[in-house]
């Protein structure tokens, strides 16, 4: 009896060995997947390589036009399987002084931020640290709101006003600092003191707003200990070779060390001059450059950065689809049609900045548009996505059931 009693204990010590062997084994394969080897730097710089004599003539004559005719300022390229088939810089980076856009110029990424910080949460899920089905208060105890978890912000489903309004608001009537940059936790608190009415109803329906990612960059810093900064540059940014992506905020910067200036109004008179709203980051608060975002879309697609499972996830709409072809996932949003290309995309629009960047995932093609003159010129791309059999994507382009497109725009 005591020998097979013996016998059992000793197999089930060598089972839970072998599995907590196995597991650090997978976790130590997963941590050194993260780590850029000198193979990556030089893939990446080929990656890049582009030659402006071999640039797609029908590209560049469709990107003088939109710039001619509708008024686009900025940076823009187009790539496909690999390889980059046109880029250009157009026009001012700031019309004040006369400073000339290059193709390396950081801008603000405005909503495209959504995107890394959906990617950020998701890490942290995949490591444990935090699951979709956490409620807010777990992380912020005194949070006003009942029933608002993780996945209900990624989707926009929170059913929270617009704190940029809120806070705005409140600054102005009180006469406070205008130009001194207000944190995550700082906003978080001001929610929790006044309580401020919410718009509906969590998991009631889709109302995109920043909200839902400035909470999400305040649950980044809070389970890590770490400023959401430091949290994108180790996890986010390095493994994914992005040399010239940033956050910056006016909490950590008096002034933001970039050359692009924001325009807003359709009119170079009008350059913005960043202030406490450009403080809250994790809905905003990235730069960024067009190769970066190239870059960005390779990591995501060969695994560096986030599981397959994920990424699905992350792919999904969990919303009613708006005029039953576009939706949002975890920080995307997406174009979903039968028999038609699988496209996951953000808008941005920030203070003078207006961008489109948007990833077939069926045709390997990036497409990037980062403007600092806010007008509607990125409205006209119909002909660029046709160009290369795409979906278009413009809401208004299709008709279908579902929502109709409505006030959830960047």
């Amino acid at each position: 009896m005591n020998f097979r009693y013996i016998c059992s204990a000793l197999a089930l010590s060598v089972t839970l060995l072998t599995a907590c062997s196995s597991k650090k084994s997978e976790e130590k394969k997963a941590a050194e997947k993260k780590i850029r080897t000198k193979d990556d730097d030089k893939a990446d710089s080929l990656l890049l390589v582009y030659n402006p004599q071999k640039g797609d003539k029908w590209i560049a004559d469709f990107v003088d036009n939109l710039h001619k005719k509708y008024g686009f300022n900025g940076n823009m390229l187009v790539a496909k399987d690999g390889k980059i088939l046109y880029e250009k810089a157009v026009g001012w980076a700031d019309y004040l002084h006369r400073d000339s856009l290059t193709i390396n110029s950081e801008f603000e990424l405005a909503s495209i931020t959504k995107t890394f910080t959906g990617t950020a949460i998701m890490q942290l899920v995949e490591a444990g640290k935090l699951s979709l089905n956490d409620n807010v208060k777990k992380f912020y105890p005194n949070f006003p709101y009942e029933g608002i978890t993780v996945k209900l912000l990624l989707s926009h489903r929170s059913g929270m006003m617009n704190y940029v309004y809120f806070i705005d608001d409140i600054w102005r009537k009180e006469k406070r600092n205008m130009k001194k940059g207000v944190t995550n936790q700082e906003v978080m608190n001001v929610i929790a003191e006044r309580k401020p009415n919410p718009y509906t109803k969590p998991d009631n329906r889709f109302h995109y707003n920043n909200s839902n990612f400035m909470v999400l960059g305040a649950i980044i810093e809070k389970v890590t200990g770490q400023r959401y900064s430091q949290y994108m540059m180790e996890h986010v940014f390095k493994p994914a070779g992005l040399k010239h992506t940033h956050v910056y905020s006016t909490t950590e910067y008096e002034k933001i060390p970039v050359d692009v200036v924001g325009h807003d109004r359709n009119s170079f008179r009008y350059s913005v001059a960043q202030n406490f709203l450009d403080g809250p980051v994790g809905d905003k608060g990235i730069y960024s450059t067009v190769h970066d975002l190239v870059l960005f879309d390779k990591y995501l697609k060969n695994g560096r950065l986030l599981s397959k499972k994920s990424l699905d996830s992350a792919y999904t709409g969990h919303n009613k689809p708006i005029n039953g072809h576009f939706n949002y996932g975890y920080g995307w949003r997406m174009f979903d049609g039968e028999k038609m290309d699988k496209v996951v995309y953000h808008t941005g629009w920030w203070h003078g900045f207006r961008h489109i960047y948007v990833r077939d995932l069926n045709k390997n093609i990036v497409i990037v548009f980062l403007g600092n003159l806010t007008n509607g010129s990125l409205m006209h791309l119909d002909d660029l996505y046709k160009h290369f059999d795409m979906p278009i994507i413009r809401k208004g382009a299709y008709h279908g059931n579902g929502s109709l497109p409505g006030s959830d725009e960047d």
